[in-house]
């Protein structure tokens, strides 16, 4: 499942507003939207590589732990 708190806690640290990385991803905006508020927790492998890339960490950082 995909931790959307990880997200947001990165988008804060790396100083990314939702416009930001969205415009820099150039993911769709609901699809990054839903990652962002958590209801969506299973996107796919471009969609996490994409975002990991930008805020310059693994994709694996991004994998709730149950």
């Amino acid at each position: 499942m995909f931790d959307n708190e990880k997200l947001r806690s990165l988008m804060a640290a790396r100083g990314f507003s939702f416009y930001q990385l969205w415009k820099v991803t150039g993911l769709g905006r609901g699809s990054l939207y839903r990652l962002k508020d958590g209801s969506s927790t299973d996107p796919t492998y471009a969609t996490v590589a994409r975002i990991a890339d930008v805020l310059g960490v693994s994709m694996d950082d991004f994998r709730k732990e149950n």
